[in-house]
């Protein structure tokens, strides 16, 4: 990813997520779209919980493997760790996949049912087929929702409990966010990373403040900017404004960041098979077989151009076209190409004789 500029919007994890980006070759840049209440610090996550041992629940269903730690911290700080293990263990405790199951076994206690599918939606189809009218139906979510428990299982006839981990806040640095959308739009940024429905509707959000959705939404439709999402719920606030993101098949962070290299691996901007391998030619650099060319802004232009006629015959015209300025001396594009050759090789940047110039194809 040499060369690719990333925006990524999470408040959470941002630095593994940049840092895993950063080993990639690509530079990170960080905005987040909204901030995390944290669990310790959020009264009404303890209230309820409170309420919960007041009045124990019939079953539990966990959505996510951090958020039910941060619920037991919470608990544990609040001196109230050992009467909610106690309480959950006299429960019917289900679980959304298996990041959710190992969080509950790390607290000393077992999942009766996890979802294969690691969706709420299979969690709901179990609750509804079995009949929750009248039980007690504690659902432990995060920040974004528990995508529809509480109010289907509600309306089934269930009175149920919500334990809300931690919660969306405004974004920590709205400048940086403003100016975030507004680089994406103007094209200095080549891919942006959503980690949260919440997160991806808020920076969309933003775009629409600043006058500018409409341009993003065109950069990421002519694929000149990728959008990227952990998840399919992560997906729908973009593919409701008709952006497509590339989503990896688990919603992990190591499975997005593949995906995201996938993606430049296989569609490589400018690319052209040249006799010394091949050559992508990106928005800031150029790479040859692989490897980072120390080619100027200006050379980057003109190698552009013969990057696009893929071995056909480019004038002295189209390269001064190409060069800075409205020189039509025909010595600036024999020097444009020499510097080329020093830093690509003779052989692949070829002179046509009274024609122009080429690249050197197979």
């Amino acid at each position: 990813m040499a060369g690719c500029v990333v925006l990524v919007t999470a408040d959470r994890r941002s630095s593994e997520l940049g840092s895993a980006l950063t080993r990639r070759g690509a530079q990170v840049r960080h905005a987040p779209a909204l901030s995390i209440v944290p669990h310790e610090h959020d009264d009404e996550l303890l209230a309820a919980t409170r309420t919960l041992l007041d009045d124990p629940p019939d079953t539990v269903v966990v959505t996510t493997g951090i958020g039910f730690r941060g619920w037991v911290e919470a608990a544990d700080a609040a001196g109230l760790a050992d009467d909610l293990v106690e309480v959950l263990a006299r429960a019917r405790i289900v679980a959304r996949g298996p990041k959710a199951r190992g969080a509950i076994q790390a607290a000393g206690l077992q999942a009766d049912w996890v979802a294969e599918s690691e969706t709420s939606a299979e969690i709901l189809d179990l609750l509804l087929a079995e009949g929750v009218a009248g039980l007690r139906v504690a659902v432990q979510h995060h920040g974004a929702g528990a995508d529809g428990l509480d109010v289907e299982l509600a309306a089934a006839g269930a009175d149920v409990a919500s334990l809300v981990v931690y919660r969306w806040g405004p974004p920590p640095d709205p400048d940086a966010l403003a100016a975030s959308v507004r680089a994406a739009a103007a094209g200095e940024v080549d891919a942006v990373v959503f980690t949260s429905a919440p997160g991806a509707s808020a920076w969309l959000d933003a775009a629409d403040r600043e006058g500018v959705l409409a341009s993003v939404v065109h950069r990421c439709a002519s694929g000149c900017m990728v959008t990227a999402a952990v998840g399919p719920v992560t997906a729908a606030p973009l593919r409701e404004r008709g952006i497509q993101p590339i989503v990896p098949e688990r919603g992990r962070l190591g499975a997005l960041v593949r995906a995201l290299v996938g993606h430049y691996e296989r569609a490589q901007t400018s690319a052209v098979a040249t006799v010394l391998g091949p050559l992508q030619v990106r928005r800031t650099v150029a790479l040859l077989d692989g490897h980072v060319l120390p080619v100027s802004p200006s050379g980057l232009e003109v190698l552009r151009v013969l990057a696009d006629a893929a071995g056909g015959i480019v004038t002295r015209g189209q390269v001064l076209a190409a060069l800075p300025g409205e020189s039509t001396d025909p010595h600036a594009a024999e020097v444009a190409i020499a510097r080329l050759r020093e830093v690509c090789g003779r052989s692949v940047v070829q002179t046509v004789v009274k024609r122009g110039y080429r690249l050197a194809v197979p």
